[in-house]
């Protein structure tokens, strides 16, 4: 039987502030790797500091891909990631090149190494008219009907999330068929890649909360409130009706700015309010990387060392 002729490609996952960034351009520096980035909230224009997107000096000559890829008041599904970043890394794998996957966005993952199921595209004027119901009866309501039709979605999808609640409700309307059945479906071609999985991650809880701490102030301390004010006062921002809808805002940090800016409450529960989201979004992400029984946990204080060896035996493959 011949051996697996697939080209080789790093998929680094973790946790929201685990140091994934730092880790993903030693590993491109130390094999020559190119990074794509497997994150929701960095294919953004403008989402720089709550986002924490590297910046030139911190990318260190490494090429980097899919980050800037839209506007802030633009949609970006799973769909043109996968294929966005299946050109990125075919790109890079002519180039004689290593891919580096690195992000924490589960979805994104999924999409481009498992393949996605054949779902109906987004529907503009229905995702409005969703958006309006939410605005009059609140998400947690949309979620109570997305649980009377699909209970499997609505078990998996919290209660808190709009954005995954509204395209559940999307694709129920549009084909009479829970999210759920569309998930189950064969779906596309996975990317034709053999993967080391790696996720890094504190091994204490509290650890990575005192990281997550650490680096919210870090943002608020380098203008993260301007860079939020500067997104309000964009033309194209401003003409929007529900700002607080749109993905980009959605995302952890951007939306408590965006309320705190807006009024409610005070700087130190801004502050508490965005330090809480991202606790939530990092326990969200640990959740689904439970899930990834292949790969294998590093701890980003102690194991640096073990990771790259993982990675240099993989590499001798």
């Amino acid at each position: 039987m011949g051996s697996d002729q697939r080209p080789l490609a790093i998929a680094l996952m973790g946790p929201t502030a685990s140091g994934k960034t730092a880790a993903a351009i030693a590993l491109a520096k130390a094999h020559g790797g190119e990074i794509v980035s497997v994150d929701s909230a960095l294919v953004y224009r403008g989402l720089d500091i709550g986002a924490a997107k590297p910046d030139a000096v911190e990318q260190d000559g490494v090429p980097h891909h899919l980050l800037d890829l839209r506007d802030p008041w633009q949609t970006y599904s799973a769909a043109e990631f996968a294929a966005d970043a299946t050109a990125a890394v075919q790109g890079i794998v002519a180039r004689g090149g290593l891919p580096i996957l690195a992000g924490g966005t589960g979805l994104y993952f999924r999409a481009l190494l498992q393949g996605l199921s054949a779902m109906p595209e987004a529907d503009p004027s229905l995702r409005a008219q969703i958006s309006a119901e939410a605005a009059s009866l609140g998400w947690a309501a949309l979620h109570a009907q997305l649980a009377d039709v699909d209970p499997l979605a609505a078990s998996r999808i919290h209660a808190t999330d709009p954005q995954r609640i509204q395209r559940a409700l999307e694709v129920y309307r549009l084909t009479g068929k829970p999210i759920s059945y569309w998930q189950a479906q064969p779906g596309t071609a996975r990317l034709p890649l053999r993967v080391l999985k790696v996720i890094l991650a504190p091994a204490e809880r509290a650890v990575l909360h005192q990281r997550i701490e650490r680096r919210f102030d870090l943002m608020l301390e380098n203008g993260f409130l301007d860079e939020v004010r500067g997104l309000r006062a964009l033309p194209e921002m401003a003409a929007v009706a529900a700002p607080l809808d749109l993905p980009a805002i959605r995302a952890v940090g951007y939306r408590q700015a965006w309320q705190f800016l807006d009024g409610q409450g005070s700087q130190a529960e801004f502050r508490d309010k965005g330090v809480f989201a991202t606790r939530q979004l990092a326990k969200r992400q640990l959740t689904w990387l439970r899930g990834e029984l292949d790969a294998r946990w590093f701890d980003p204080a102690s194991e640096m060392g073990r990771l790259q060896d993982a990675v240099s035996l993989f590499l001798q493959r």
